[in-house]
Formats: C-alpha cells, sequence, structure tokens
C-alpha cells in the first residue's frame, strides 16, 4: 500500500472518531443538562413547626418522655419540625411565634406551672392563628385557667383502665383526616377518660368519635372508690373547637395516656391530622 494511501485512511479513522468523540460529548452535555434541570428545584415553603409542652401541675404520666420522642419521630415521618419543652420560659410571644402548632403531651393543671404572662402569651398567640392540640390528660384540672377551659370544653372526671372498645364515629366527621377513614365504627384499644360534662351540642364544637361504655368498664376500681362517675350514652372521646375571637383551632383526644394507644395506623394517621387541622391545613369540617 503506497503511503499517501495510507496517510488517507489514518485521516479518515480520525475524522470517524472526532465524530463520535463530538456525539459523545453531546450527550454527557444533555444529559448533565438534564440532571441539573431535574435537581434544581423552587424553594419549598417554611415546613410546619409543632412546640410539644409537657410539664404538669398535677399527676404526671410516666410515658410522658416517650410520647415526647414518638411525637418528634412522628414530625419527622410526616414532614413538620418538631421541638419539646418543659420549661414555662419558653412560652413567650418571641418564642410562640416561631410555631403553628401547640401540642400540649398530658400537661395538666397548667395554672400551676405556668404564670400570668406566660398564660397570656399563649392565649395571644391562640388569637392570632395558633393552633392547641391536646393529648389525654391536656383537660384534667385545667378549670382554674378560664380561658382553656372554654376552649376544651370540658374536664377530667374520671376514667377507665386501659380497655379495648367500641368508637362510634360521628356521622358529621366521617370524612374527617384524623378519622382516617375508619367507617361508621371500630374497636379501639386506650385508657379512656371521664369529663364532667359532654361537648355535644356547644357552639363550635364538633365530636369526632365517641365511646361506646357497654362495651367496657368506663371507671376504674380507684376511682369509683372516689365517685368518679361514667358519661353515659354520649361520651365524646374525640373532638375539634373552633373558638372565634377567643382563640384559633382546638384539638382534643382521649388518646395518649400511654404509646399503647398512639403507636398503631389510627393513632399516628389521628395525630398527624390533628397536628395539621390545628395548623390550619385542612378545612374544619
Amino acid at each position: 500500500m503506497s503511503l499517501s494511501r495510507i496517510l488517507s485512511r489514518i485521516i479518515s479513522i480520525i475524522a470517524v472518531a472526532g465524530v463520535f468523540a463530538i456525539l459523545a460529548a453531546g450527550c454527557i452535555i444533555a444529559t448533565t443538562s438534564r440532571a441539573d434541570d431535574a435537581t434544581r428545584t423552587k424553594p419549598d415553603k417554611k415546613p410546619l413547626r409543632v412546640l410539644v409542652f409537657s410539664a404538669t401541675g398535677w399527676y404526671r404520666h410516666p410515658e410522658i418522655p416517650r410520647t415526647n420522642g414518638w411525637l418528634v419521630r412522628l414530625g419527622r415521618d410526616q414532614g413538620f419540625v418538631v421541638d419539646v419543652s418543659e420549661t414555662p420560659g419558653d412560652l413567650t410571644p418571641q418564642q410562640l411565634a416561631a410555631y403553628q402548632v401547640l401540642v400540649l403531651n398530658n400537661a395538666n393543671e397548667l395554672d400551676k406551672v405556668l404564670d400570668e404572662a406566660q398564660r397570656k402569651a399563649v392565649e395571644d398567640w391562640s388569637r392570632h392563628g395558633g393552633g392547641i392540640v391536646g393529648l389525654h390528660a391536656a383537660l384534667v384540672h385545667q378549670t382554674n385557667w378560664a380561658w382553656l377551659s372554654r376552649l376544651g370544653g370540658a374536664d377530667f372526671d374520671s376514667d377507665s383502665d386501659f380497655a379495648r372498645a367500641r368508637i362510634v364515629v360521628d356521622p358529621a366527621a366521617k370524612d374527617h383526616p384524623a378519622m382516617g377513614g375508619q367507617g361508621d365504627e371500630f374497636w379501639y384499644s386506650a385508657d379512656w377518660h371521664n369529663h364532667d360534662r359532654s361537648v355535644t351540642g356547644k357552639p363550635g364544637f364538633q365530636v369526632l368519635m365517641r365511646t361506646d361504655e357497654s362495651t367496657y368498664e368506663p371507671v376504674r376500681p380507684y376511682f369509683k372508690e372516689r365517685g368518679g362517675k361514667p358519661m353515659g350514652k354520649d361520651h365524646p372521646s374525640a373532638w375539634l373547637h373552633e373558638s372565634g375571637a377567643d382563640g384559633g383551632r382546638f384539638f382534643y383526644t382521649e388518646l395518649g395516656h400511654d404509646l399503647r394507644s398512639l403507636d398503631t395506623d389510627f393513632g399516628r394517621r389521628h395525630v398527624a391530622a390533628a397536628i395539621r387541622w390545628a395548623a390550619g391545613e385542612t378545612p374544619a369540617r
């Protein structure tokens, strides 16, 4: 083969290789551009922030620390940020302004925990749109804080042992996210509270579910000996309250004596939906 033919073939090979190199580079550039486009997202809105307060003025439930940890993990799984405090000094206008929801984890008899300025800070924060979720003993011995007592709508009389009971969903609440598609009724286990009055029919209140006292023993022996009374046929065990000028959204559930009533599929859906409702992310009814 002549030298000129060899040189011609080499030039052809180089040209073909150059074309492939250009095409490959184009693919890399295009792929990189698509990857950049995929990872270039609009800034997300600020995450929902929740403050859990669990200081107590009366009986302290032993599982409060575990429930605090459970709430932090629930927030992580559901996409909201949860902070925990038992320091009354954290309930100031400046601190509360960072949160959309205050969860009272068995935080009872709070007039013995919070001073007048701290209680007023919570009231003002609520009136300006802050939402409150009360777990289990959050409505125990709160009558000396008149504002919270009105917001909750009822106080404590007695309770049951941990018991499985028939739960009846209020017809108007069947589609509320906090009921998690439970249907008309279901069975559930918890320590059930008896309240000193029912919130049924009170202005601004919506009962979500009722506990059928005929399916369990509603008053445990300790409280029977002390005059504890069952509620009878109308035993609300979770409800909402939108109090207008007196405060923001308030959600109460009897669940939360310990993790047995919370760490279930329904318990997780129920509390997560309660928090989102209190934050105003879901409709009232």
